[in-house]
């Protein structure tokens, strides 16, 4: 194993851990809170987390173990039902993100007809239809016989090994990636673009009603004035990023991945080894980084956090204090006979 190799299988190691602590740590926050299971979103984030902790304890080792090995890592049964995995985790993960932004779509732009557009039936109905489109295509790939092992990814996924199947195997693959990776980017824009302009809005008249306080206040501290200004550039940006890192964070993590399957059906160029498990690792840290986008950046799941750690180190500090109790009193003991 060279060089490249050695970086990629720890690059592959280093995302499964931090999937792994990530993922379950917006499960635990899930369990504790019953405020946010109370919400809609709660049900996408669930079924977001559920389909990235799969991937992470089945594909992930699978894919390293193909790279270590630089052959198939399992028996072709196994591969076969990984690769069945691997498809339809990747068009739930997708779609799951384009739900989550329709939830913010209504959110922001209907907000006091939220709770009636967007109630836990209908999110449920949301995360069914999603499970339904994700399964379709292995499930026509499994019947076509076209999940196996790849060697340019290093990993069980969609592939075709007949030469007479090359055509109709690209068009059913343009397909699967037109009506997961395509379909979810479209929704993503047309959705936070939307957002973000109803947050301009907003913005435009807080800025107004900021300045017009501000000509009036013609005591006030300079500081505290310089503060004001600041703080409405920073309200100004902060839906600006946010956005960015919704649809930026799904672009660099899927786009390559997408490309270079494309790419490798649809043209004579060829394709590096390395530069495919690459793009596959790229498509994995979208399971290490949704956690930290969708749900730990958030004032809920913090708070769920600092709750959890709290009642650890409460019980650890109970613990501790019992054990010293218990000891301080056997040293006593003798001393009383």
């Amino acid at each position: 194993m060279n060089s490249w190799d050695a970086g990629l299988a720890g690059l592959l190691v280093g995302t499964m851990g931090v999937s792994l602590l990530s993922n379950a740590l917006v499960l635990l926050c899930l369990l504790h809170s019953p405020d946010i299971r109370r919400q809609a979103p709660a049900l996408f984030t669930l079924n977001l987390t559920c389909g990235n902790l799969l991937c992470t304890v089945v594909n992930m080792p699978l894919t390293l173990a193909g790279v270590v090995a630089q052959r198939q890592p399992a028996g072709d049964r196994l591969c076969r039902l990984a690769a069945f995995l691997d498809t339809f985790l990747a068009a739930n993960s997708m779609l799951s993100m384009a739900a989550l932004s329709i939830d913010r779509w209504v959110a922001v732009v209907f907000p006091l007809s939220y709770r009636a557009k967007m109630r836990l039936r209908d999110a449920a109905l949301m995360v069914a239809y999603t499970w339904l489109h994700a399964l379709t295509f292995p499930a026509a790939a499994l019947a076509l016989s076209w999940l196996g092992f790849h060697q340019l990814y290093a990993s069980c996924t969609l592939c075709s090994r007949r030469p007479d199947e090359r055509l109709r195997f690209a068009v059913f693959t343009g397909a699967f990636h037109a009506l997961s990776f395509l379909l979810s980017f479209v929704v993503l824009c047309c959705t936070y673009l939307k957002v973000l302009k109803v947050a301009r809005f907003h913005c435009k008249r807080i800025d107004v009603i900021t300045m017009q306080t501000l000509v009036l206040l013609v005591d006030l501290h300079p500081s505290v004035r310089e503060r004001c200004l600041e703080e409405q550039k920073r309200r100004r940006q902060r839906a600006t990023k946010k956005i960015s890192t919704f649809i930026g964070t799904f672009l660099v993590c899927f786009a390559p991945y997408v490309i270079t399957r494309l790419v490798e059906l649809f043209s004579t160029v060829p394709i590096g080894s390395h530069w495919g498990v690459l793009s596959k690792c790229l498509a994995y840290s979208k399971a290490a980084s949704d956690p930290f986008v969708y749900s730990l950046l958030r004032h809920q799941y913090r708070k769920s956090c600092k709750e959890i750690l709290n009642r650890l180190l409460h019980r650890r500090s109970i613990h501790s204090s019992g054990l010293t109790g218990d000891s301080h009193s056997q040293n006593i003991l003798p001393v009383s006979e």
